[in-house]
């Protein structure tokens, strides 16, 4: 397309996929969400790493793209966070895929109560 041919306007590149601005969606509901005490953890590790200069929000948003539609069809919003956190970490060198897992094996071994919160024990 071009207004004149002296003139021409580029051409828009084809949206990605998870570009979804302007696409329907449905009315947005500004009711507030009870967030899980593990989306609290995420959320605030997102927010220590980036402050301690691991990575960036650009780099949190390049590794939830890289992830490809299927993972935003079947993965809640902080499952997408701890795929794109894991990633950045080990890009960085802050852990190795081995001391992660060893982490993850760790943490399935306290069982599924493990990341609830509970009362602190009462004083007598």
């Amino acid at each position: 397309m071009t207004t004149d041919d002296a003139h021409p306007v580029p051409a828009r590149p084809a949206k990605s996929w998870y570009d979804m601005g302007g696409d329907p969606a449905g009315p947005v509901l500004p009711e507030e969400h009870d967030y899980a005490l593990w989306e609290k953890r995420v959320d605030a590790l997102v927010v220590l790493c980036q402050k301690k200069g691991l990575f960036t929000v650009d780099g949190l948003r390049r590794a939830l793209e890289d992830m490809g539609p299927e993972a935003f069809e079947t993965l809640t919003y902080y499952e997408r966070w701890v795929g794109a956190l894991r990633r950045n970490l080990v890009e960085v060198g802050a852990i190795t895929p081995a001391e992660l897992e060893a982490a993850m094996e760790a943490v399935r071994t306290r069982g599924d109560t493990y990341g609830t919160a509970s009362e602190p024990p009462a004083h007598e």
